[in-house]
């Protein structure tokens, strides 16, 4: 086993008694000193053989172009800071590409930021973080403008190709406080997530509204149409208001599902803590009914019943909807589950809802979409597959959507 060990290692031992010298391994660990070493050696080799690199270029050599000493400038890496010896040529067209002109920072620094902030970190507290990790004092100019840089693949997402046609998309939204015009407002950050026919998850967008309504909505299924999304089969929306006659507008033969949890949780709110789950029991019957007409007779009893003389409010809520109530009734159980138990929106909502947490409020759209943005980018990484019973609900697909239900392109 401990020949194994030594086999398996990269760095001779011979190499490693070079490198410490003498000096006593856990010293070193503490101090950092011996991987900044490291990284300054390489990174100096890196650039002295960028340089080799271009003197030996054909239109340098006919120049008689040569080396012309070092410039030292001071960079971050991701574990420290050093000062780094860059070459110069005589003519001054030497362009290094590991750290580039007027760059201050090696590959590292900036991941490491945008990791922090991606966490709910303010600015201030990056920079805490890094004075007290690194030894090395930053600027709030600095960290605005690595974090930034992510502001160009936030636009290369929003406006990328989507598939032609998704089984579902789930449409909901989360209350972010965001200064606009010198006030600080409750603005709605709008998620949709979209399941392709055969099963895969992805966020198709986010959008930030002060409110919504018909023409917001009209606007964003426009946008969906433009990025190449042709059909939508089911729509599962929170009651938005104007999303009906905005989805059928633009996808007509879309079916509008009210998101059942959402009702349920509505309802919940006007009884007291202890008459939730008594509650709740009532009001399967409706939603877990075989038939609309079961379902119906099911609402009818609760509304007669004490529950209904006590809070008529509640059925009233569930009659105004029952258009877009019923539709999913006519499904199998799986795709009923996935129709009207929302884990997979929650479970976003709630991701957001963490990185948002630490801060009082955003200074404006931008600085929250960023943020929004980096909580959602490392999802994609565990939606490539899809949930296991979608084996189960493909057949059900074809049957009742026919030509419309298209898996992988074909």
């Amino acid at each position: 086993m401990a020949r194994e060990r030594r086999e398996g290692r990269r760095i001779s031992d011979a190499l490693l008694d070079e490198l410490l010298a003498g000096e006593d391994p856990a010293e070193v660990f503490r101090e950092g000193t011996l991987i900044a070493d490291l990284k300054k050696a390489v990174a100096e080799r890196a650039l002295d053989a960028e340089m080799d690199a271009h003197l030996e270029g054909a239109s340098e050599r006919e120049l008689g172009n040569h080396r012309n000493g070092h410039n030292r400038k001071r960079v971050l890496t991701d574990d420290g800071a050093f000062e780094l010896a860059v070459p110069r040529d005589r003519a001054g067209r030497f362009e290094p590409q590991l750290v580039e002109r007027y760059c201050r920072r090696l590959p590292g620094f900036d991941d490491k930021v945008i990791s922090m902030y991606a966490r709910g970190m303010t600015t201030r507290e990056i920079r805490g973080h890094v004075t007290e990790l690194y030894g090395v004092t930053v600027s709030a100019e600095l960290i605005s403008k690595v974090t930034d840089a992510v502001l160009d693949e936030v636009a290369e997402w929003r406006s990328r190709p989507l598939e032609e046609v998704y089984a579902i998309v789930y449409f909901d939204a989360v209350r972010v406080k965001i200064r606009d015009e010198g006030l600080v407002r409750n603005k709605a950050v709008y998620l949709a997530i979209g399941v392709t026919c055969s099963g895969r998850k992805e966020v198709l967008g986010l959008w930030i509204a002060q409110t919504e309504g018909a023409k917001f909505w009209l606007s964003v299924m426009n946008e969906l149409k433009a990025r190449g999304v042709m059909d939508v089969l089911i729509a599962v929306v929170d009651g938005l208001r104007g999303f009906p006659d905005a989805i059928e507008a633009v996808f007509p033969q879309a079916t509008v599902q009210t998101c059942i949890m959402h009702l349920i949780r509505r309802s919940l709110a006007y009884a007291s803590y202890r008459e939730r789950r008594p509650l709740a029991a009532a009001l399967k019957t409706v939603y877990r009914a075989p038939t609309e007409a079961a379902a119906e007779t099911a609402l009818a009893a609760l509304e007669a019943g004490p529950w209904g003389k006590k809070y008529p409010a509640i059925a009233r809520s569930w009659r105004s909807a029952w258009e877009h109530v019923v539709p999913f009734l006519v499904f199998s159980e799986p795709i009923r589950r996935a129709i009207y138990t929302t884990n997979t929106i929650e479970s976003l909502n709630g991701k957001i809802r963490r990185a948002v947490r630490t801060r009082g409020h955003f200074p404006n759209d931008r600085a929250a979409t960023k943020l929004i943005y980096l909580a959602l980018r490392d999802l994609k990484n565990g939606w490539r597959a899809p949930p296991l019973f979608w084996h189960l609900v493909r057949p059900e697909f074809a049957i009742r959507f026919g030509e419309r239900y298209v898996v992988d392109g074909s």
